[in-house]
């Protein structure tokens, strides 16, 4: 793992918390902070809020997306933080494409919790609806910081902020 990371992406499925911590680890690293959602098409985002999940191939553009934004980050700046679902290890490597500079942290919550959550969410794209899917598809990711998204905002920025180095 890089111990000087420039694009730091908070993984995990519908509901774990990652625009809330990646907000909030941005904040206290000074860094820019980015949410993967933005980069979605309207036909993507369309089709997340009638509760369908994406295929890969839904995804590919996205993927592509967010892959040129970390790049360019990583090499001209802002340091960047991402929170992006990143469901797959497939996703995370065309993510990362093998940049040491790019710091996976994947925030690890129970699915009784994902559901808790998502059902009181309100105005947000990915509902729960999504929950199967999101959870069907996801892989846990083997090379990142893996993080009790159940602990409070603070308590996790703290554990991130000592796990990647910074």
């Amino acid at each position: 793992m890089s111990r000087d990371p420039r694009v730091v992406i908070v993984v995990g499925v519908a509901g774990a918390g990652k625009t809330t911590v990646g907000r909030a680890l941005a904040e206290r690293l000074g860094w820019a902070f980015e949410d993967a959602d933005d980069y979605h098409s309207a036909h993507a985002l369309a089709m997340m809020a009638q509760g369908t999940g994406l295929t890969d191939a839904d995804r590919a553009p996205w993927l592509a997306r967010l892959a040129a934004l970390i790049d360019h980050r990583a090499e001209a700046g802002p340091p960047t933080v991402l929170a992006c679902s990143a469901l797959k290890d497939a996703y995370r490597r065309t993510l990362e494409h093998g940049r040491a500079d790019v710091v996976f942290v994947w925030l690890d919550v129970p699915r009784a919790v994902l559901a808790e959550r998502l059902a009181s969410r309100v105005g947000h794209v990915a509902g729960a609806d999504l929950l199967p899917s999101q959870c069907a598809a996801f892989e846990p990711p083997t090379e990142a910081v893996r993080l009790d998204g159940t602990l409070g905002i603070s308590q996790i920025v703290e554990a991130a902020v000592e796990r990647i180095g910074r």
